[in-house]
């Protein structure tokens, strides 16, 4: 019987958005950003040698159809990259209005966003009053710090030394609907900033702010700070069914590995495995061992987005690119003969292009499988890849998408 392995490459976007312009970093709209071209070129120019060197080495997804989907999307040359691709690929677009992570990976979950998300302004202060009478009440703080858009590590080392002197937490934003909470591990307590934010989170949720998120750290003034893998997302819930739950109401097993669980609050999923990339990668194998027939197992690998995108780092990006390459081959290894992997992305976040936000960007889709033939599936949409996983497995709800297996 079936299985299939759902992963998203957390921001491994592709260029081409046909609404690209309409999207921006700042005052720069996202026409023309492409996260694995300019990656690719980047390299290719010597321009990516910090822990690594020379063209982007990626041969897998690059066999898998990378390169062609490129391509595909946007007419853009990706140096090294022109194996002639095994198995399906193809690229897709999205038309939630948001270049987010719930957006994306809603939609690839066969339900695009059925709202307009709320945002906060790039001013400071971005939040209102009301606002921040209602975090101080429930932190049982006489204020907070922040309270505006920033880089997550750039702001912990701007407050995290007054954060531990006063207790008071550290609230910011980002282009994305996020309103997400800064706090010491030990002075302020993990614990107490979990419940701080799943008790504020419905307040935000109500205003269609996609996500509260915990953001815990470590660290001294004297030795500098760092975030820890600690990290928590408070969704809102999707509002009708998704993928997960097709496949569920089908009598099969839905296993999430990494933020998959947050994304879409455990609706319809049995299993979570959170960490590291490389621990969720160690994840995937054992899933590849052990899920049951019929199972899904979706996979998110967020490092690409939250390690290197948004710091801008061309140089650690390439070489998440070609350690998830390496690994994903040994996993195609082991598949069954039945069972289907798919590769996607959820939005891109371009290391080359100005600002620290995601790009808009179509993203790939690379399928393969022993049972799966060799072929182009063109331009598709996001719900698409919820249609086929849901098809393949034999679920008799399949959402608006079209299936490509």
């Amino acid at each position: 019987m079936a299985r299939v392995f759902l992963i998203v490459m957390d921001s491994v976007g592709i260029g081409g958005a046909p609404d690209s312009a309409t999207f921006f970093n700042k005052d720069l709209p996202d026409l023309g950003a492409n996260t694995v071209a300019h990656i690719a070129q980047a390299c290719a120019q010597g321009r990516a040698e910090e822990g690594r060197t020379g063209p982007l080495r990626v041969p897998v997804l690059d066999r898998l159809g990378l390169g062609a989907a490129v391509s595909l999307a946007s007419g853009q040359f990706t140096p090294g990259l022109g194996a002639k691709p095994q198995g399906l690929w193809g690229c897709a677009a999205e038309v939630s209005a948001g270049k987010d992570t719930p957006s994306g990976h809603w939609e690839l979950a066969g339900l695009p966003v059925p709202w307009q998300w709320g945002y906060f302004p790039d001013e400071e202060p971005a939040f209102d009053a009301k606002l921040i009478r209602h975090v101080c009440d429930v932190a049982g703080s006489a204020g907070l710090l922040g309270n505006c858009h920033a880089s997550g590590t750039e702001i912990i080392a701007r407050y995290g030394a007054q954060h531990m002197q006063n207790g008071w937490p550290i609230c910011y934003t980002s282009a994305d609907s996020v309103f997400q909470i800064a706090a010491h591990e030990e002075s302020f307590g993990l614990d107490r900033l979990l419940k701080l934010c799943h008790e504020v989170a419905p307040y935000l949720h109500d205003n269609k702010v996609g996500r509260v998120i915990a953001r815990p750290f470590i660290g001294t003034p004297q030795d500098g700070f760092s975030r820890t893998s600690n990290r928590r997302d408070f969704a809102i819930k999707p509002p009708a069914d998704i993928l997960t739950d097709w496949v569920k109401n089908a009598g099969g097993k839905v296993h999430g590995i990494g933020k998959i669980g947050d994304i879409f609050t455990m609706q319809g999923i049995d299993t979570i495995e959170k960490g590291t990339d490389s621990q969720l990668m160690q994840y995937l194998f054992h899933a590849v061992e052990g899920a049951e027939d019929g199972s899904l197992t979706f996979a998110n690998f967020v490092e690409f987005d939250s390690l290197y995108g948004h710091r801008r780092d061309v140089s650690g990006y390439a070489r998440a690119l070609e350690w998830f390459d390496g690994q994903i081959g040994q996993i195609i290894a082991k598949l069954a003969v039945d069972d289907v992997l798919i590769l996607t992305a959820d939005h891109g976040n371009d290391p080359t292009w100005p600002g620290t936000d995601h790009t808009r960007e179509q993203v790939p889709i690379l399928v393969t499988g022993a049972r799966i033939p060799n072929g182009c599936i063109g331009q598709r949409r996001f719900v698409d890849v919820a249609a086929s996983v849901a098809q393949y497995l034999g679920a008799s709800e399949t959402g608006p998408g079209t299936s490509f297996l």
